[in-house]
């Protein structure tokens, strides 16, 4: 229990307080692109900061439901996924880097509202935390689609790093299915969309 006290609080430290690194190399666009324009930028840069918090709350998540499982190969499950995860939110930091802006204010709020998602859901049991793995995953991939209708048409940049993620993501979910994921309740994916409404228009702007 100590040792997975320490660990859980590691990964909160780094995600929050450290440089993310990458195991990855950054995806890289098949074309150059085009300049920004400064309000091109300030787009890009609120949309990247929203895809930053969603890897912030990932690390969160997965390190919660690692934390509250019993299961040594489901333990070992989520915590691949969240060092795979690692790799997305180093991305994102490093493309905020690149576009002159900074990550969410609130993000010490998200980690903590996130974890105690993972916990509750890990708490409730394998079969119901996986299930939230998957039905995350789906709205996730569903919001960084929606996110390359928005970028600017020349940051071939930020694109390519979220169509990496948007893959990732899909494999995610799919990994969770194959380990053994319930379908959660109707009103339970409301509740979660509601909620990653509120998160994703409050790190739009701060």
């Amino acid at each position: 229990m100590i040792d997975a006290l320490l660990t859980t609080a590691d990964t909160a430290l780094r995600t929050l307080f450290a440089p993310p690194r990458a195991a990855q190399p950054t995806p890289q666009a098949a074309s150059p692109g085009t300049d920004l324009s400064e309000q091109d930028k300030k787009l890009s840069a609120a949309l990247m900061r929203v895809n930053h918090v969603g890897e912030v709350c990932a690390q969160a998540l997965y390190t919660a439901q690692a934390f509250a499982t019993r299961n040594e190969a489901l333990r070992a499950h989520f915590t691949r996924a969240c060092v795979e995860e690692t790799d997305h939110l180093a991305w994102t930091q490093q493309r905020l880097d690149e576009l002159g802006s900074r990550p969410s204010l609130l993000n010490p709020l998200w980690y903590a509202g996130a974890f105690g998602i993972g916990l509750l859901a890990g708490r409730l049991g394998d079969r119901v935390s996986l299930g939230f793995v998957v039905e995350t995953e789906r709205q996730v991939e569903a919001h960084l689609m929606s996110h390359m209708d928005r970028l600017p048409a020349g940051d071939a940049a930020s694109r390519a790093i979220v169509a990496q993620m948007a893959a990732d993501e899909v494999r995610h979910a799919l990994d969770a299915q194959k380990a053994g994921a319930m379908e959660l309740p109707a009103p339970v994916k409301g509740l979660m969309q509601a909620a990653a409404k509120v998160m994703t228009t409050v790190a739009h702007h701060v």
